[in-house]
């Protein structure tokens, strides 16, 4: 390709919209243009890099065996009803777009495929001997992100690879699920990525365990625990880790006290000289649930401690077999819009009674209690006493009414003590997910009846397991960790062009000439070339090829006559002049040897 026929357009200066290295360095490369909040339109250059990973994730799956197929993008409402997350991914933050055709149908734009590929098998496979299935389909998915940003990394439209497999039992699942970890790490390191393997929530998809892989980058939206010994990592959102002893209370007697104006635990501890340690800390929370149940939640948890979200989202959602489509701490004007009387914030404790609730309008009357493990071994304690500007110390769980259900929903932090050796430490990074593989189990065939007869010639529901790797994201978090001042410094496997024969002064006849006819060797090599045979200043040429990241740069000089030119490697900034036949022989023995 010919840079005079590229349709390249480069910018000297940072967009506004772009906020991280990555994204600022696709728009200046004219790799991506903005259409509106969220969605791009990927320039000629972009679509090539996105080809070949597509071509890598194509190789590897089907190496594994897996069956390529396409699905469509618009779904009916009633598939997603029947699984039960329509009203969770359609209503209030909810991130499906959703439509309804003149015939007044509800639809909606796949954001996943789990529904669709289920009822598929469901009416597919009849028997056990056409198990073990895996269909994968790489497309366009959409989701109405609330906030789109930083570029193709949380866009409302991108590309996915989405794999769905079908099993008989649980032992073959596991079979192909460590299958998928083994071919999602070929993947990435052939497409020139460094990815860390972490433990992690398994959310709105479900099922029982999960894994995300991460490309490890400042700008990176979670952020991932690893264990000094490498043995252990997870996302932070899953991750458990060993907590700090508490302080012992040395409260001789239960009683309670006065605290005016201490509704903090940095309030309390700083008047009273009690420890963050030794005190409960009552969260009062309120779960929007499916079919719009409303239930306040009690979380109790050490004073030192902060709540896990989504781990309290998953436990509740547990514990009451229904999605948690919101969850969000209770106000003074929400108790208010209730018909409440105020709750004596800063002072409750885990016996907060239910009969606080007895007048609500369209709340459950009923507490959901938790008790984080921290708190659950406390013997002596410190806790609110529901009355405002008072707390009980000397406490202990018998004396107010038993400890409530205990659940790990505490945030693990690092430099926190590791879970399977306490001399190993837990230590920070960044990262972005560029895949994810769940073990999903029997939810979706169980909602959606998607059985097979087994080998006693009875029916039931598949075993499954599903495997997603973001195309697009997974091009940009490659900028993201390949880059410096002068721009992208693209792998060589997923680079638009391999190499870039670049012609210090086109309208010299010699110099023209040795350009071209490097250029036709190199296509006859069968290498991805491209010539810049614009008429530009040599300065304008280097910069631009700086920018876009293609791996090596022939430049053809004043030497032109001798036919020697400098052989520059975009990685290491390392430069060689070299005759042209040279420098071609060892330019094609380094890209095999990179390829290989």
């Amino acid at each position: 390709m010919r840079v005079s026929n590229l349709m390249l357009t480069t910018l000297r200066n940072v967009p506004a919209e772009a906020e991280i290295t990555s994204h600022k360095l696709l728009l200046r490369g004219g790799f991506i243009r903005r259409v509106t909040s969220g969605i791009y339109a990927y320039m000629p250059m972009m679509w090539k890099v996105l080809e070949k990973i597509t071509k890598i994730v194509q190789e590897e799956m089907n190496a594994k065996g897996c069956l390529q197929t396409l699905l469509p993008q618009i779904h009916p409402a009633d598939l997603w009803k029947e699984s039960g997350r329509w009203e969770g991914y359609t209503a209030g933050e909810g991130i499906m777009f959703n439509l309804k055709d003149r015939q007044e149908k509800e639809l909606g734009l796949a954001p996943t495929h789990e529904e669709v590929i289920t009822k598929i098998a469901g009416e597919s496979i009849n028997s056990y001997k056409q198990l073990p299935v895996n269909l994968y389909q790489i497309q366009t998915k959409f989701r109405d992100e609330i906030r789109p940003r930083f570029g193709l990394m949380r866009s409302r439209e991108f590309i996915m690879k989405d794999a769905y497999s079908f099993h008989q039992n649980k032992s073959d699942l596991k079979l192909t699920y460590k299958e998928m970890d083994d071919a999602y790490r070929k993947i990435f390191r052939r497409c020139g990525l460094e990815t860390v393997a972490v433990d992690a929530d398994s959310g709105a998809i479900g099922g029982s365990a999960s894994q995300e892989f991460m490309v490890t980058a400042e700008a990176g939206e979670d952020m991932i625990l690893i264990s000094s010994d490498g043995l252990y990592s997870a996302n932070q959102e899953k991750a458990v880790s060993r907590y700090s002893d508490p302080i012992i209370s040395g409260f001789n007697k239960a009683e309670v006290i006065t605290t005016p104006n201490q509704n903090s635990i940095e309030e309390l501890c700083r008047t009273q000289s009690f420890d963050p340690s030794q005190i409960i800390k009552v969260i009062v929370m309120l779960a929007i649930l499916e079919e719009g149940i409303k239930q306040p939640i009690l979380v109790s948890i050490r004073g030192d401690q902060e709540l896990n979200i989504v781990k309290l989202t998953n436990s509740i959602s547990k514990h009451l077999d229904k999605l948690v489509i919101d969850i969000f701490p209770i106000t003074e004007e929400q108790l208010s819009i209730e018909g409440l009387d105020q709750l004596p914030f800063g002072s409750i404790a885990p016996d907060l009674e239910n009969t606080f609730l007895s007048n609500a309008k369209s709340w459950e009357k009923e507490f959901l209690r938790f008790a984080d493990l921290t708190v659950s071994e406390l013997k002596n304690f410190v806790c609110g006493a529901n009355k405002k500007d008072h707390h009980r110390i000397g406490m202990n769980w018998d004396l107010i009414g038993g400890l409530p259900k205990e659940i790990d929903i505490r945030k693990a932090n690092p430099g926190e003590r590791c879970i399977h050796d306490e001399k190993q430490i837990l230590n920070e990074c960044r990262g972005i997910e560029v895949g994810h593989i769940f073990q999903l189990g029997c939810k979706y065939s169980k909602s959606l009846n998607a059985t097979f007869t087994n080998q006693e010639g009875n029916q039931e529901p598949f075993w499954m397991g599903c495997y997603g790797i973001g195309v697009s994201r997974l091009a940009q978090a490659a900028v993201e960790q390949n880059n410096d001042e002068n721009g992208i410094i693209w792998p060589l496997t997923i680079a638009p062009y391999e190499v870039i024969i670049t012609v210090a002064n086109i309208e010299d006849i010699n110099q023209k000439a040795l350009g071209e006819k490097l250029y036709k060797q190199l296509k006859k090599e069968k290498v991805d070339v491209l010539f810049d045979d614009r008429k530009e200043r040599a300065g304008v040429k280097f910069k631009d090829a700086d920018l876009i990241g293609i791996p090596w740069r022939i430049v053809v000089g004043r030497d032109s006559v001798s036919e020697e030119v400098e052989l520059f490697e975009r990685c290491t900034n390392s430069i060689k002049s070299l005759k042209a036949e040279k420098a071609l022989q060892e330019l094609i023995k380094e890209i095999n040897l990179k390829k290989s």
